[in-house]
C-alpha cells in the first residue's frame, strides 16, 4: 500500500516492521509478506516498541498501521506459534496486551487495510480509531472453526463497533465481509481503492492533525470510557484458556 519502504526483511530474525514519519504522522508497516503479515512474538514486540516511541513523541499526532503487499493486511497469529500455547498463555496473551495498549493510547490511530484482515489481523484493526480499506479487502474471524475464539479483544471490540447481531455473523457463523459489506455494517469508515489507499489515508490524517491535539486526546478518552468493558475482556481470556487446554493439551 505505502511506497515509502525503509527496510526490506527476508527472515524472521530481521526487523519485521517498517516505520517512518511524515510531518506529524507516524507509520507502522507490517512487513512479513511471505507469511501474509501474520504476527509472531517478534513482530508484536516490534510493533509495541515503535508504538510506544510514537506515543512519547510530542510531534506525532496520528499513527497509521498498514502493511506490505496487497493480498493481506494481516492474517492474524502465526499458527506455528499458536500450536505451542497452553491454557496459561491465554491469561497473558502478548497480542491482547499490545492491542490494548494501542486501543487505549493517546494518539489518534488509523488502520489502512489493503487485503485480508483475518482473525488477529481484524483484531489489530479494531484497536484503531479509524479503519480505511481498499475495495479488495476482506474481513473475517475464522477462530471458532479452529476450536478457538477471537481472544485479543475481538469479541468485545467488534461488538462495540457493529453491535451484537452483526458480530455474531463474523464470529459465530464465520461470514466473510467484503469492504463494502464492512462499510455498510459500520466496521470500517471509508472504502478506497488499492491505488488510492495511501492518498486517502494521508487526506484523513491531514484532517485530523488540523485539530487541537489535547482536545483529540480528551475526546478519545471520553469515547473509550463509554465503550470499555474490562469484565468482557477478562471473560474472553478465560474462555480461550479453556479452549487452549482442550485443543492443545487434551490427551
Amino acid at each position: 500500500m505505502i511506497k515509502e519502504v525503509i527496510q526490506i526483511t527476508t527472515t524472521d530474525t530481521d526487523r519485521l516492521i517498517n516505520s517512518w514519519d511524515k510531518k506529524s504522522i507516524g507509520f507502522i508497516q507490517l512487513n512479513r509478506p511471505h507469511k501474509a503479515n501474520a504476527y509472531n512474538r517478534i513482530l508484536l514486540e516490534q510493533i509495541d516498541r515503535q508504538f510506544e516511541a510514537y506515543e512519547k513523541n510530542p510531534d506525532i499526532h496520528v499513527i497509521v498501521i498498514c502493511s506490505t503487499g496487497s493480498r493481506s493486511f494481516c492474517a492474524g497469529a502465526d499458527f506455528s506459534e499458536l500450536k505451542q500455547r497452553d491454557y496459561n498463555d491465554a491469561f497473558n496473551l502478548l497480542s491482547a496486551n499490545v492491542f490494548e495498549r494501542i486501543a487505549s493510547g493517546n494518539k489518534i490511530t488509523i488502520a489502512a487495510i489493503n487485503g485480508a484482515a483475518a482473525g488477529g489481523g481484524l483484531e489489530l484493526s479494531l484497536t484503531c480509531d479509524f479503519r480505511i480499506a481498499s475495495d479488495t479487502a476482506r474481513f473475517s474471524f475464522p477462530e471458532t472453526k479452529m476450536g478457538l475464539i477471537p481472544a485479543a479483544g475481538g469479541t468485545q471490540r467488534l461488538t462495540q463497533v457493529v453491535g451484537p447481531s452483526k458480530a455474531r455473523e463474523l464470529i459465530l457463523a464465520g461470514k466473510i465481509w467484503s469492504a463494502h459489506e464492512a462499510l455498510h455494517n459500520g466496521l470500517i469508515n471509508f472504502v478506497s481503492t488499492a491505488q488510492n489507499l495511501s492518498v486517502d489515508t494521508d487526506n484523513l490524517c491531514r484532517e485530523i492533525v488540523e485539530r487541537d491535539p489535547l482536545a483529540l486526546q480528551l475526546a478519545k478518552k471520553a469515547i473509550n470510557l463509554s465503550t470499555s468493558n474490562p469484565a468482557g475482556l477478562r471473560f474472553e481470556s478465560v474462555c480461550q484458556a479453556l479452549l487452549y487446554h482442550l485443543k492443545f493439551n487434551h490427551p
